[in-house]
């Protein structure tokens, strides 16, 4: 494995101030699932003079449930740790019980998954839905930022070197709220997503739709919301014809690239079979 020197502060004051101090070829460990691997098979661009451990640095370790914040989990929290507060967010639960197996999932962070910058990321797109915001950490200042703005292109954020994200805040659903997410794969488990949809869907009191999300993962640069799409839902009454038209403009949104996993026209064929099922199955929970 490559050497670096490791460094384990007690608070994100310390570690700020260690990332500023020793130059922008660093890395945070929180869980380490990824970027150990990543480094020990020499993956590039893991070649970091030094690593930073939050595993000191208590109070991103805790995650909470509230009424007024949410759900409120740090950069050091489980992905399982997470998952059992997260109840009200069965989008969440959806994408979190897909990353990396029931092992991996008691060591490895949602901080991880998010600040990893995957396209496929299964955690992004249901964030993305529930309007996630994350709170980043520099040795001088503390910045929230929208998780839809956190991305900067594949395995690439928003972070300057010197920064860390130390939490992340996830607004409680409103009444009459539903959201889903799935993803499609070559394989069934442990394997990469060719594509990803997260849909959200809040009913007003007539039954109509108020307000609707849709972010699309692996289908391009950064996952992204379906805006149009979106904007064909609100105000709308639900219909299986409305949901087909919606899928068919979120398909058209997206920019999917051709590889091993598949071809940008499947990519979009399976974009809309996706977000016809995830609208279906957040009118569903929104109805309950």
């Amino acid at each position: 494995m490559h050497k670096f020197a490791y460094y384990a502060p007690g608070t994100i004051k310390e570690a700020t101030a260690l990332l500023a101090r020793h130059g922008a070829n660093g890395k945070v460990l929180a869980g380490g699932t990824d970027l150990l691997v990543q480094i020990k098979e020499h993956v590039k661009g893991m070649a970091p003079d030094y690593v930073v451990s939050l595993k000191n640095i208590k109070a991103v370790q805790r995650a909470r449930f509230g009424a007024r914040d949410g759900l409120v989990f740090g950069a050091g929290a489980k992905i399982a740790q997470v998952v059992a507060l997260a109840e009200k967010y069965p989008a969440l639960i959806d994408g979190a019980a897909l990353i990396g197996s029931l092992q991996i999932q008691n060591q490895a962070t949602l901080a991880g998954n998010i600040c990893n910058a995957a396209p496929s990321a299964d955690s992004v797109p249901p964030l993305m839905a529930y309007g996630a915001e994350l709170t980043v950490a520099g040795p001088r200042k503390t910045r929230v930022v929208p998780i839809e703005e956190f991305f900067a292109g594949p395995g690439k954020t928003v972070l300057a070197h010197n920064e860390i994200l130390v939490s992340v805040r996830v607004p409680a659903p409103g009444a009459r709220t539903g959201c889903r997410y799935a993803r499609h794969t070559p394989r069934q488990q442990m394997d990469i997503a060719m594509v990803g949809v997260a849909a959200l869907v809040q009913l007003d009191r007539a039954g109509k739709i108020a307000d609707a999300r849709i972010v699309l993962g692996a289908v391009a640069p950064t996952p992204i919301r379906a805006r149009l799409a979106e904007e064909s839902l609100r105000g709308q009454t639900p219909s299986a014809e409305l949901f087909a038209e919606a899928a068919d403009l979120a398909a058209a949104e997206e920019r999917p690239i051709s590889d091993t996993r598949g071809s940008a026209g499947y990519r979009r064929y399976m974009t809309a079979v996706l977000v016809k099922r995830m609208l279906n199955a957040a009118l569903a929970d929104a109805q309950k």
